[in-house]
């Protein structure tokens, strides 16, 4: 029997973390909850989305490096709120703009966002997300 890895955290890197604890609360319509340290936990399902200030301990905050990708049954009250805090991507996406609500080449229903701090968001339509299988 395989002993198949289960992810069960993501880290995302802040410079402020009561501002991004106020950013995601909002963003994500859930509320966290304060780790000791300079972290702050949101359940996202299976998997944890730990906001972390790195600076306590020296380290100045870096956003990860490609998209952190949620999957939602309403996008549109997402979308309503991104549009709210001002974060929806102004980039391109196969030539259509990241921020806005459409229907991907690989068929999902997405937009993308960007957090206060640099860290890449997508969020995904439930109903066609796409596993590659």
């Amino acid at each position: 029997m395989a002993d198949t890895p289960n992810l069960f955290r993501v880290i995302v890197q802040v410079s402020d973390l009561q501002k991004a604890v106020a950013f995601y609360s909002k963003l994500l319509d859930i509320k966290g909850r304060d780790i000791r340290g300079a972290r702050h936990y949101f359940d996202c399902g299976s998997v944890i989305l730990a906001l972390l200030n790195p600076e306590g301990e020296g380290a100045k905050a870096k956003p990860n490096s490609d998209y952190i990708y949620f999957s939602v049954n309403d996008l549109e009250s997402f979308h309503a709120r991104a549009r709210e805090l001002g974060c929806l991507s102004q980039e391109k996406v196969h030539d259509a703009n990241a921020g806005e609500i459409v229907k991907r080449p690989w068929g999902e229903r997405s937009f993308y966002v960007l957090d206060p701090f640099g860290n890449r968001l997508c969020f995904v339509d439930a109903r066609t997300v796409f596993t590659g299988r």
